[in-house]
């Protein structure tokens, strides 16, 4: 296998997988003008309801838009992850439809992939100067935070000019002024620059947090559209200078409301019923669990509840999609 940061090759799929490998071909060997989806859920538990209907978004508008659908496992939680997870994942976007024979179905592809393709590009942003190394612990941080009356990181190792070494994170460098994020569902958000501390993009042992990774990722895979759910909204601007300082456009940005339950609480792996497995068990149809879904939070043009898919797929635009939080009702599906 060979990983480059822009281009890579790349055949990291278990075999228990039924969705082929990319071996072939170069990931960022990718159709000029084609709009790209992706779907990145992590292998760490049961396939959620929210994440299945975050899937048929970006599936509906690939199919929409004559675009690709990406799908990228985020494995790089070695302590979590379990292949049974992953291979539920598949099962479940095959069950709602997402099917890897599709031509516009692309992947999987596995973060854990990605390991020289992400430390090369924080070395090109430390090299450029967007990136620094800070050698603090935690602990000093919060004695500095305590003593100043601020609370988080002040930027101490900014211009301490230093490399890399053991336990050294490596920082992003904040530009001053706002950040404006473009979003197809909230319109424009500003984001004050000064409220956003230099975040860590390589932790102490060299491995990538999430908000680095992802965003390597998705230059590497041509993505164009990144719609997911608005929980990842204060990460997105740090995510926006990332491909910025990267030298790349950053994608269009879409950020659907979350799925909550009767209190009106964000849906809980651990308190509410949000397997998609778990409804599939007790006998419910993959058409109606794909018409409830995508009837949370949208209306197609029509008086019904009850619609097909192909004029969801006519008829469905990020811009109609509800800003509030969609309640889940079971009981509309037992």
């Amino acid at each position: 296998m060979v990983v480059v940061f822009g281009a890579v090759l790349v055949c990291h799929a278990p075999k228990l997988l039924t969705l082929g490998c990319e071996a072939s071909r170069l990931v960022s060997n990718v159709v000029s003008g084609t709009p790209r989806y992706r779907f990145a859920p992590s292998p760490t538990g049961y396939f959620h309801v929210g994440g299945a209907r975050t899937a048929l978004y970006n599936w509906i508008l690939a199919l929409q838009n004559d675009g690709v659908f990406v799908l990228r496992i985020e494995d790089t939680d070695e302590s979590r992850n379990q292949p049974q997870w992953t291979q539920g994942i598949i099962d479940a976007l095959a069950w709602i439809g997402i099917n890897g024979s599709d031509p516009h179905f692309e992947g999987p592809y596995f973060q854990s992939a990605y390991a020289a393709a992400h430390t090369a590009a924080a070395q090109k942003l430390f090299e450029s100067g967007h990136a620094y190394y800070c050698d603090l612990t935690s602990e000093q941080i919060q004695e500095r935070a305590k003593a100043a009356g601020k609370p988080g990181y002040d930027g101490y190792s900014r211009d301490r000019g230093l490399s890399a070494g053991p336990g050294r994170v490596l920082r992003f460098k904040v530009p001053t002024g706002v950040t404006v994020v473009h979003d197809e569902v909230r319109g424009e958000v500003s984001f004050d620059n000064s409220t956003i501390e230099d975040f860590v993009l390589l932790r102490g042992n060299g491995s990538p947090v999430f908000i680095h990774a992802n965003v390597v990722d998705d230059i590497a895979m041509g993505i164009t559209n990144v719609v997911r759910a608005e929980e990842h909204l204060p990460n997105t601007p740090k995510q926006q200078m990332l491909w910025q300082a990267l030298g790349k456009t950053p994608p269009v940005w879409a950020h659907v409301p979350v799925l909550v339950n009767e209190q009106r609480k964000k849906l809980s792996k651990r308190r509410d019923k949000v397997a998609l497995e778990q409804y599939r068990a007790e006998g419910v149809v993959a058409d109606a669990m794909v018409n409830y879904l995508m009837t949370l939070g949208w209306a197609p043009t029509g008086d019904t509840e009850i619609v097909d898919f192909a004029q969801i797929v006519a008829d469905f635009r990020l811009a109609s999609v509800n800003h509030s939080s969609a309640f889940f009702d079971v009981k509309k599906l037992g």
